[in-house]
């Protein structure tokens, strides 16, 4: 079905204005700091906002949406929040001179359900609570875990690909992309089966577990194998796991686009239910599964919200590790003297502070400015990722205020 004319017209205004911001010369050299902190160069500290709150974010008619058509509709808000992230909170983003289409690729999953009540405070945010109820208890459960079948519909990439050249000629270049598969086997465990049950697993069912993770880690490959057989993995992607991941170290010689391959990409992990086991158990209930994932990779970011400042010498034993994640519980002092220069000191400074009754960038300034001069005496190469920002209280202009606070600290 052809797209209205309406729908075109908005959608090649909004291109034009990327196509404009796209084409200044701080794209460049924000492309140029990324790739210098992501080879473990830093000219100095970089920042980026990622998973805002966005049912929260809009000032005037910015971020609505006018397009019918469902799926450009999904782009046209994507593009908006492009342009919204540069005119108010922008720190160290790159806006590409393309525009990133998403290939049709369907995925079975792993043939398990999710039993749960949610709790939730504010109807306008996808950020709810979770009381998961176990379904995977017993060797049979563990037999219903299936490899997941990838198929790609090549006819609606084809359509789809055409219909972008179509709206943006003459404006933007525009790409399909591909998967940008991570490795997360504990997340969906933990909604399997509940974080506590998992807990006691640990001590009284391992071998329980280990049955788990091995049928879950096989498919996890298996499913991996099928998007690179089928060509569906994406390559060049602008972020991983919500970092910049700009690199002149991928692709791996003997790249071709038309069939990337694992060791051309960016893949990330994590196991946050692991906040308070030890080293050893994360090493033997986690890595010793996820290394086999890691060394296909060209190269790695881990971790998200679990404190890793205490095994960073257990981190060291994961394949083309370049990234480590570390989160607002951590002791910033312990993890900068375990990470030195040899990886990206990933900080995650708690967005908690945006959420507070009475505001104030003062707590915001002091927090980063902490981190920088602990990295600093370590010589680790530093990033902030603020992420997982549910509430801003309905006010805006206190991301926006971060924003300002984080690039005077780094220097930006």
């Amino acid at each position: 079905m052809p797209i209205a004319a309406a729908d075109r017209a908005v959608l090649r205004q909004l291109g034009e204005r990327i196509a404009e911001i796209a084409a200044l010369p701080a794209q460049q050299a924000s492309i140029r700091r990324w790739k210098a902190l992501n080879a473990r160069r830093p000219e100095r500290p970089m920042v980026m906002i990622d998973q805002v709150c966005w049912h929260e974010m809009p000032i005037a008619d910015e971020l609505a949406p006018r397009v019918a058509e469902p799926f450009w509709r999904g782009v046209e808000i994507g593009m908006r929040r492009l342009l919204y992230q540069w005119e108010h909170m922008r720190v160290d983003m790159v806006v590409e001179p393309w525009l990133e289409i998403p290939r049709a690729i369907h995925n079975t999953g792993f043939g398990m359900h999710i039993d749960e009540e949610r709790a939730v405070l504010d109807p306008a945010n996808g950020v709810v609570g979770h009381r998961y109820h176990d379904t995977i208890s017993t060797d049979a459960d563990i037999d219903r875990i299936q490899t997941p079948r990838i198929s790609v519909d090549r006819d609606a990439d084809a359509r789809r690909a055409e219909e972008a050249r179509a709206l943006f000629a003459g404006i933007l270049e525009t790409r399909m992309q591909g998967a940008q598969p991570s490795f997360a086997p504990w997340d969906l465990l933990a909604m399997w089966r509940g974080p506590e049950a998992i807990l006691y697993d640990l001590a009284d069912r391992p071998q329980f577990l280990h049955r788990i993770m091995g049928r879950l880690t096989a498919a996890m490959l298996a499913m991996l194998d099928q998007l690179e057989e089928q060509g569906a993995l994406g390559y060049g992607h602008r972020t991983i796991h919500c970092s910049g991941a700009h690199t002149d170290e991928l692709p791996a010689p003997g790249f071709d686009a038309a069939r990337p391959r694992p060791a051309d990409l960016w893949t990330c992990g994590m196991a946050q239910i692991f906040s308070t086991v030890s080293p050893a158990t994360h090493q033997e209930f986690e890595l010793e599964y996820a290394n086999r994932w890691y060394e296909r990779f060209g190269l790695v970011y881990y971790g998200c919200c679990e404190p890793l400042d205490d095994r960073i010498d257990v981190l060291r034993t994961i394949p083309h590790l370049r990234k480590i994640s570390m989160s607002p519980w951590v002791n910033v002092a312990r993890g900068a003297a375990q990470i030195g220069s040899d990886f990206v000191f990933s900080r995650k400074p708690s967005p908690a502070l945006l959420a507070v009754d009475s505001w104030s960038v003062e707590p915001v300034r002091r927090d980063l400015q902490e981190v920088v001069d602990l990295c600093a005496a370590h010589g680790c190469p530093l990033e902030f990722i603020l992420k997982d920002i549910s509430t801003v209280r309905y006010a805006p202009q206190r991301l926006w205020a971060w924003a300002d606070a984080a690039m005077e600290v780094v220097g930006g």
